[in-house]
């Protein structure tokens, strides 16, 4: 067992695809003017979204099946060490080999490595997030390694040189017809005549890939779950071309994010109901595959397993975004995000976008990384994605914790307050004392801000600016509450009869009572 799981404390150095390279703003500007991005997205997160519905409504059970695929991956998060170690027992015992990884540099020394010990110089890969996150493709290729996707849509990204921009369809933003013409510009021996009809297409890959299949002697995957009780991995999908990885290869090697552990074999009945549902629409998996360890002469006999923390002792470190960790990886918060929707997942600059990646990137290199620290506000706050979420992930709750921490990290370090700490110390000293407010309110008719004959005021000053710049805001009264309870309950004067309110009878109700 590694000593250094559970320490957040220690520095995690080479990340990976985890940092992004310019803030979300700037990104996510640029991305907006793409036309095409955003008729592809809006048509694919709206068809995923529909499916989900329908196959969740299907289930009156559905949000007590929430609620324990929430309360068992808290449980592991809050006995991760005992966890890990007794899956550790369980999969060496079935001849299984375990290695530790701190960050993605070790990570990919390890599965580098490891292939290289077969004298192989290539791989097939089974889609994997861990993979993508640790930018294990590019370290491979810098090593002389060729790793080929067998995932429909990772090929269609790695044919086009391009990077993922959703976690379940890597290639969501890509059209039928954009597919073709990369299929006819870098895919060997395909059809010029190609047409870009979906059965054409997938025959196409199809053809490509059979025979990486039937040559490879490596083969790299992810896993979805692991079982701490029996040591077993289990990796789900909808194509089968994670069943042939898993099974024709000599070597398989398996990167997998320490988090991605349940305790026992019953607690996989849940996760195989709420998963499928939340991300294909699906009401199971066409594909469910599962390995425990090395069976004589059945499948690779060299068995390997990478554990990767990369960020994640520091992501479980962090009580109020911990939660973070129990994500599965569905991909439903994103098909009912309206800012991934129009920005698509380029924008993120992670491996992991729309609302999950907006804190677990965050969370796993410091709100200190780089441009990471806009993340957490690419969000509106609508809270559609915590509806969504099978585990029940309170991402807008965690993405404002996530704002906070950010604004304390900055708190200090500049030299010249900002407009907002101005407005800040201002609105603090004016608001803990009611003769300030009071004389605040005096000195500043507010009602004079108004402009226009509908009394809204349209353009506010500095910082304030972008709140006019797409709305008005109503007029504040031109009297202020003080002012007028004080008009409405000043004191009678001394020796005069007191005002009759519809709280205090006259005098002539007086009598008639």
């Amino acid at each position: 067992m590694s000593t250094y799981l559970g320490m957040p404390s220690l520095p995690v150095h080479g990340t990976g695809n985890l940092h992004a390279s310019e803030s979300f703003p700037q990104a996510a500007h640029r991305e907006l003017g793409n036309t095409q991005l955003r008729a592809n997205l809006g048509h694919a997160t709206h068809t995923i979204r529909d499916k989900r519905i329908q196959v969740v409504s299907e289930l009156p059970d559905w949000e007590q099946l929430r609620d324990a695929g929430s309360a068992i991956k808290e449980s592991v998060m809050a006995r991760l060490p005992e966890l890990l170690e007794q899956f550790e027992k369980n999969f060496t015992a079935r001849g299984g080999v375990i290695h530790w990884a701190r960050d993605a540099d070790e990570a990919n020394g390890i599965v580098a490595g490891l292939i290289r010990e077969t004298g192989e110089t290539e791989a097939v890969k089974i889609k994997s997030m861990a993979t993508q996150e640790i930018g294990l493709n590019e370290y491979l290729e810098e090593q002389g390694i060729a790793a080929y996707e067998t995932d429909l849509a990772e090929l269609i990204v790695q044919l086009d040189h391009d990077k993922p921009s959703h976690i379940l369809v890597p290639a969501i933003h890509k059209n039928r017809t954009q597919v073709r013409d990369i299929f006819l510009r870098e895919m060997e021996g395909v059809d010029r005549e190609l047409t870009d009809e979906p059965a054409r297409l997938a025959a196409a890959a199809r053809a490509h890939l059979r025979r990486k299949f039937l040559t490879a002697k490596v083969a790299v995957s992810g896993a979805n779950f692991a079982l701490a009780d029996s040591g077993t991995l289990a990796v789900v999908e909808s194509e089968g071309n994670g069943r042939m990885c898993l099974t024709l290869p000599e070597t398989l090697i398996t990167v997998m994010g320490i988090e991605k552990l349940l305790p026992t074999w019953q607690d996989l009945e849940v996760f195989m109901q709420l998963l499928p549902r939340s991300s294909t629409g699906e009401r199971m998996n066409p594909y469910t595959s599962l390995w425990t360890g090395v069976t004589a002469g059945d499948g690779p006999q060299n068995v390997h397993l990478v554990l990767l923390d990369n960020g994640r002792s520091a992501a479980l470190a962090d009580e109020m975004g911990r939660s973070a960790l129990h994500c599965i990886r569905c991909s439903a918060c994103m098909n009912v995000c309206p800012v991934y929707e129009r920005t698509g997942g380029h924008a993120y600059g992670s491996t992991y976008p729309g609302p999950i990646g907006a804190i677990l990137s965050p969370l796993m290199t410091g709100i200190q990384a780089e441009e990471n620290s806009s993340l957490p506000y690419a969000s509106s706050l609508c809270g559609a994605c915590y509806d969504a979420c099978p585990v029940k992930i309170n991402i807008p709750d965690i993405l404002v914790h996530l704002r906070s921490v950010d604004v304390d990290s900055k708190r200090g370090k500049k030299k010249i307050p900002s407009q907002m700490d101005v407005g800040m110390n201002a609105a603090s000293w004016a608001l803990s004392s009611g003769k300030r407010l009071g004389l605040i309110e005096k000195g500043l008719p507010l009602g004079r801000l108004a402009a226009g004959p509908d009394k809204k005021i349209t353009k506010l000053p500095g910082i304030a600016a972008g709140w006019t710049q797409s709305r008005d805001i109503p007029a504040p009264p031109s009297q202020s509450f003080r002012d007028w309870w004080k008009k409405e309950h000043r004191p009678p004067a001394t020796g005069a009869a007191p005002a009759a309110s519809d709280n205090q009878p006259s005098e002539h109700q007086e009598d008639q009572t």
